[in-house]
């Protein structure tokens, strides 16, 4: 045999793919950058080291941020929320409580003057097995996606010369070329932590546990969620949610920085606060728990950080940008998500992926992310003042416009707005 034949027989070297756009994670925020990036004629590759559906440790709430998010990327139609309405996995919300250190509840309904007759519910509970296969499913049927499951990145490398990435699996095997990289691979991003330079910072992580209950007493026939701020238990506070067929999301979450100065075991807490708390006791009496109790960790968006650089951009919880005060995230990084795409077609058409560039993401998502941000990030501090925030939702139960600003959060209401209209600091100081 000549070594030209040879050569003929020996098997080719598989291509390494390239595309102009890689997303790490297929959650909500890179489900989002995805789909959104092939409305726009883009095509990328999405990679994720599980297989949908799987589990995702979360309060399971959906805001009408999220909604909100489903219907642009439905180009603006009801066809997103109308197929999340018929899924028998949600139930419909129409609120939220808060039930201060004293006892006393700030009902907030997402929408003032509901029917539920009449009225679309602004938002919906749902675990996130469900609701992030349910966007999996929308990215699946999109021939612009390549969705590569249960393939984990565990490298990189980057060409100086082309500015090109090529990811690599944990075998430092090449998985494919690309031009922009978008980390929307969750709070333990790893990418997110040595690229973007997001590593823990106590003061500004939260820690927290989920359980699922089924039986609970008491739950709010609308579907609030509760958020309990417990004397005892300030800075954290504990969560109850509603559920279809009975069951309940409950968890406890706690600021790192007070977990770690206070010693507080939360799984212990957990326990004693529904067994002990009379109000809380009475509601599990005849509850049983389902599943394993479940630790995470929340990095919050109660500081500013920079979530590009050169060559990519990081979105949802590996970009920190979860809420400080009531834990959702959800719809923060589909929100990321969206701006992602923008700044990445953005980038990709001027032939520019340059830090200096795509700074235009960052100051795109903080327009819209920063003023409730902030105001979360007041009201997580008020934790500190038991009376102060006991006084907050006294007076927010008899100020609609403290209640429609605490509103403005977890709905699509334009939080700027409000912010830039001087009679509305007036309402507020009134009542």
């Amino acid at each position: 045999m000549t070594a030209t034949s040879a050569a003929s027989t020996a098997p080719a070297t598989p291509a390494i793919p390239t595309t102009e756009v890689a997303i790490l994670g297929a959650g909500p925020g890179g489900a989002a950058t995805a789909l959104h990036l092939a409305r726009a004629g883009i095509g990328s590759v999405v990679f994720d080291k599980a297989a949908f559906p799987r589990d995702k440790i979360c309060g399971d709430a959906l805001s009408g941020k999220v909604i909100s998010e489903l219907r642009r990327l439905s180009g603006d139609s009801d066809e997103l929320p109308a197929l999340l309405r018929a899924e028998a996995a949600q139930v419909p919300s129409w609120g939220i409580a808060f039930i201060a250190p004293n006892g006393e509840a700030l009902r907030v309904p997402f929408k003032t003057g509901f029917d539920k007759a009449a009225d679309r519910a602004p938002g919906h509970l749902m675990r996130r097995l469900d609701f992030d296969d349910f966007l999996v499913r929308q990215v699946r049927r999109q021939p612009l996606i390549q969705l590569r499951e249960h393939t984990e990145v565990a490298d990189w490398t980057r060409d100086p010369a082309t500015g090109r990435w090529t990811l690599l699996d944990p075998h430092k095997n090449p998985l494919a070329r690309a031009r922009l990289v978008v980390a929307a691979d969750g709070a333990h991003s790893r990418f997110g932590r040595t690229v973007g330079g997001h590593t823990l910072d106590p003061a500004h992580h939260c820690a927290g546990l989920r359980a699922y209950y089924r039986g609970v007493r008491g739950l709010d026939p609308d579907n609030f969620i509760e958020l309990h701020f417990l004397r005892d238990f300030l800075p954290g506070y504990l969560w109850i949610f509603p559920l279809p067929d009975g069951a309940a999301n409950v968890g406890v979450g706690m600021l790192t920085e007070a977990v770690s100065k206070k010693k507080v075991n939360l799984r212990r807490r957990l326990t004693e606060i529904i067994q002990e708390v009379p109000a809380l006791r009475e509601r599990f009496a005849g509850a049983t728990l389902e599943g394993p109790v479940q630790g995470f960790g929340l990095p919050l968006g109660s500081r500013m950080r920079p979530i590009s650089g050169d060559g990519f951009l990081l979105v949802g919880d590996a970009g920190s940008l979860i809420d400080p005060f009531s834990g959702e995230g959800i719809s923060n990084a589909l929100i990321a998500g969206r701006h992602a795409a923008d700044w990445a077609a953005r980038a990709l058409a001027a032939d520019n992926l340059g830090a200096d560039f795509l700074r235009g993401y960052d100051a795109a998502v903080y327009r819209r992310l920063g003023p409730e941000l902030r105001v979360s990030r007041r009201l997580q501090q008020l934790l500190a003042f038991p009376r102060l925030f006991d006084f907050v939702v006294r007076r927010a139960n008899r100020n609609p416009a403290l209640a429609e600003l605490i509103s403005s959060m977890f709905n699509d209401l334009d939080l700027r707005q409000r912010l830039r209209q001087p009679g509305f600091y007036a309402r507020l100081l009134v009542g």
